[in-house]
């Protein structure tokens, strides 16, 4: 490409809502606020419960930390430049706060994935060997399996984030989002993307459909192990321990494999924000609430947990 048509770009502007009234985005500044400290709130809660009470030491609710961890990070890369943005119009971001934000959103995106397949995997050892549960899943183990669940975000964040932002950029510098992802970012390279859209649709590919599969034979695994429980209210327990994990799966899934298999398609980018918003600011609110805060021993151990705070005596189980 000629150089005439190619220009250094220093900083990128986000175009987030600007469509929308300002009526409309100041409103959506209050709603998003709300998610934000909910997240933050809900997430930190649960850490905090699962660290302090002895009872939640437990295989379920050391991954269920992680996963507090994780979505805690998840929404600090994103939601703040929002909130930012709806609420000052400030849509500027420097190139190099563009290309943090996209590594630590891959690299918070692939954790999560992994994660949620060995949460499927604890469930299916706790449900189908529950004998052998607790030699399973001891603390060795169940460390390994975080790690190898963290471990895969940092190489597919870095080969991702350098290839996008070692390419040149055309003299626009306005990304159709409201943070900096990959599909809105390769509209405004000048070169030839085809070999990375290639290694794109073949990353998400890898990084979704191989955990997803895991998660499909650990749950095929669990479907056949209830079915063979003799009595309704032993498969109800058993099926209870199971639902809020699929429930958080099959959302986070859908609109992250609909956002990802085809970072140029010609889906509408409004379409494609509303299922960022999905996944990126929804579900790290809900986790805390359908993994946890419905959850009979996490609202014992709250319960614990505050009264030992204020001093007072511990309210039975």
């Amino acid at each position: 490409m000629a150089d005439g048509n190619w220009t250094g770009i220093s900083d990128f502007i986000l175009m987030s809502f600007s469509s929308l009234p300002t009526k409309i985005q100041s409103l959506l500044f209050l709603v998003f606020l709300f998610i934000y400290l909910v997240t933050l709130m809900g997430n930190s809660l649960i850490i905090l419960v699962t660290l302090a009470d002895p009872m939640l030491h437990s295989p379920m609710y050391f991954f269920l930390r992680n996963l507090s961890f994780l979505e805690i990070g998840f929404n600090l890369v994103i939601v703040p430049k929002m909130l930012r943005t709806l609420l000052v119009q400030d849509t500027t971001i420097s190139f190099l706060g563009c290309a943090t934000q996209m590594y630590f959103f891959f690299f918070f995106g692939v954790a999560e994935c992994f994660l949620l397949a060995t949460m499927a995997y604890d469930r299916y050892v706790a449900i189908c060997s529950p004998l052998h549960y607790p030699v399973l899943m001891n603390q060795r183990t169940c460390t390994k399996l975080a790690v190898a669940s963290w471990f895969p975000g940092f190489p597919v964040a870095t080969v991702q984030t350098t290839w996008l932002f070692s390419f040149p950029f055309c003299a626009t510098n306005k990304v159709n989002h409201f943070f900096c992802d990959s599909p809105p970012v390769l509209k405004l390279v000048c070169a030839d993307t085809a070999l990375f859209e290639i290694y794109a649709i073949v990353g998400t590919i890898l990084v979704v459909m191989i955990p997803c599969l895991l998660i499909l034979c650990s749950y095929s695994r669990i479907a056949a192990a209830i079915l063979k429980i003799p009595s309704a209210r032993g498969k109800r327990k058993a099926f209870s321990t199971c639902s809020s994990h699929l429930l958080v799966v099959s959302l986070f899934y859908v609109s992250s494999s609909l956002t990802y298999f085809r970072p140029k398609s010609n889906n509408s980018p409004e379409s494609k924000k509303l299922l960022s918003l999905s996944y990126t600011v929804v579900t790290p609110m809900l986790n805390p609430i359908i993994y946890s805060l419905r959850n009979n021993e996490v609202k014992n151990a709250l319960s614990r947990t505050f009264c030992r705070a204020l001093g007072l005596k511990n309210h039975p189980s």
